[in-house]
């Protein structure tokens, strides 16, 4: 009898399927949960921790686990101004229930902040998954110091948060599948500066086969500002730093710690993080080429034609710069008086000329036309171009996201400058923010589900274009509001002629 039921136990054993809630890695086995349609593994080491010696190395794989690691939770988050630990290479896989073995596309989502802030595992992306039948990847990578920090000698510099990008990558590419995600259809895709890190990787040839198609949001490879432009008295900056500028900002953030000489980044490997963190916002937008990932600028490269052939989404939001200039303004107003100040400050023997084409007296507050200029000159026209270069070589989808009333998720509002289409207020209709479903009314969630059947028939297919949706044609730049999503004649509407014939 004994016998016998040992038998029926083990032959129950082997037959009993398995748990869809475990997933097994190249690294271990993981256990996931589940939430409505879909089920989502959070907090998975894609990355040995860079701490100690590994601070400002590139990533290694993580040490293989036994048994099965908790996937129920996010990882750490990368150090910011908020907090966070070293120990923050994490990703977070979401896949419809009944992904299986199915080999559906695959997105891996690349966060902004800056180069500075921000995490992955802030991004849910149930509707996605569910609505759009796919598999998705958000990334942690490096920040700030620890991210793009450089110094002559040390191998890796002002790279080490793209080379986790890079791991992550590969990570898809050899694990995805047990997600039930197809490693030979993934799209890379991010906003801001997850957006100029996806266009980087597009120009990089280190990423060569890790990904068949790009969505770059808000972070098109020719963003510019001009001295002032972004932040008042700041120098003229790109989303890119030349080597030789991120070696000698790395080497003055060592000076200041008295670590030079010989054993300089030995020195500085020795310090805690948190003294590391006031350097942190010197190594925004310094993601550094002349590097073996990046031996381009960005802006060159896709000027010259150097990038991976393959489709790419392309766009930003109408009125980018207004949040960032409600922070200036909340700082100090920005009166008619110092409107013109920032036009001589930025465009210097033009401002007279920029100054008649935005007359303040056109627009609601000085602030506002300010933040119009900024949108224009610095986003919306270098996006045009971008487009304009990339389509020469392969199809682009161009769109701008314009919902004057969107959720305003920055949570900066100025008076007589109302947030508009502001940067980052597209990101409520792709994703739950912080693992919330914002409210949206009838005509907003419309247009949710319309962005999400573009972006996802997209994955599927190499083209946008879903049934019960307008058709988004590539070489014209579709219009994403909830009145009406339509082509629109976007190098117009930013002025981009002026822009071009001005030549600042």
């Amino acid at each position: 009898m004994h016998l016998l039921l040992a038998l029926v136990t083990g032959l129950l054993t082997i037959v009993a399927p398995a748990d869809p809630l475990v997933v097994r890695t190249d690294a271990g086995a993981v256990r996931g949960a589940e939430s409505g349609q879909v089920r989502t593994f959070s907090g998975i080491r894609y990355a040995a921790p860079p701490v100690g010696e590994d601070r400002w190395k590139p990533p290694r794989p993580p040490e293989p686990w036994r048994g099965v690691a908790d996937a129920t939770k996010p990882g750490n988050v990368c150090p910011q101004a908020t907090g966070g630990d070293e120990d923050c290479l994490f990703l977070n896989v979401t896949a419809p229930r009944d992904a299986g073995n199915r080999r559906l596309p695959v997105m891996v989502w690349l966060h902004g902040g800056g180069y500075t802030m921000d995490a992955g595992s802030h991004y849910g992306a149930q509707r996605l998954a569910d609505q759009g039948d796919v598999v998705v990847v958000t990334v942690n990578y490096r920040l700030g110091v620890f991210g793009y920090f450089g110094l002559p000698g040390l191998a890796g510099s002002g790279d080490f948060g793209l080379a986790d990008q890079l791991s992550a990558l590969r990570w898809t590419q050899r694990n995805i599948a047990s997600f039930g995600g197809d490693p030979r259809n993934v799209t890379v895709a991010g906003q801001s500066a997850g957006g100029m890190s996806s266009c980087a990787l597009l120009t990089s040839p280190a990423s060569a086969g890790l990904f068949d198609k790009a969505a770059i949001m808000s972070g098109s490879c020719l963003l510019d500002w001009p001295d002032g432009g972004l932040i008042p008295n700041q120098p003229a900056q790109t989303p890119y730093s030349p080597l030789a500028k991120t070696e000698a900002d790395g080497a003055a953030a060592a000076a200041n710690h008295g670590c030079t000489g010989p054993d300089a980044i030995g020195c500085l490997r020795r310090l805690p993080a948190a003294d590391l963190m006031k350097h942190t916002q010197t190594f925004s937008n310094h993601l550094t080429y002349g590097t073996p990932l990046l031996p381009l600028d960005p802006a060159k490269a896709v000027r010259l034609g150097a990038f991976h052939r393959v489709p790419v989404i392309s766009g930003g939001t109408h009125d980018e710069m207004r949040s960032f200039i409600a922070g200036v303004a909340l700082y100090k107003p920005i009166t008619e008086e110092r409107y013109q100040e920032f036009l001589r400050a930025s465009f210097g023997e033009h401002a007279g000329e920029v100054g008649a084409k935005y007359p303040s007296r056109d627009y609601e507050s000085p602030a506002m036309a300010w933040a119009t200029v900024t949108t224009d000159r610095s986003w919306a026209c270098p996006t045009a171009e971008g487009n304009k270069l990339l389509a020469k070589r392969t199809p682009v989808y161009a769109y701008e996201f314009d919902d004057k009333n969107a959720p305003n998720v920055n949570g900066i509002e100025a008076p007589g400058l109302p947030h508009g289409a502001a940067h980052a207020l597209d990101l409520a209709y792709l994703f739950e923010l912080h693992g919330q479903e914002l409210p949206l009314r009838p005509e907003q969630k419309r247009l949710s589900e319309q962005m999400i059947a573009y972006w996802t028939s997209f994955m599927h297919t190499d083209d946008p274009n879903a049934a019960g949706s307008p058709r988004w044609d590539s070489g014209v730049v579709l219009s994403l509001a909830p009145d009406a999503v339509r082509p629109v004649d976007h190098y117009v509407d930013h002025r981009c002629g002026f822009w071009a014939g001005l030549g600042s």
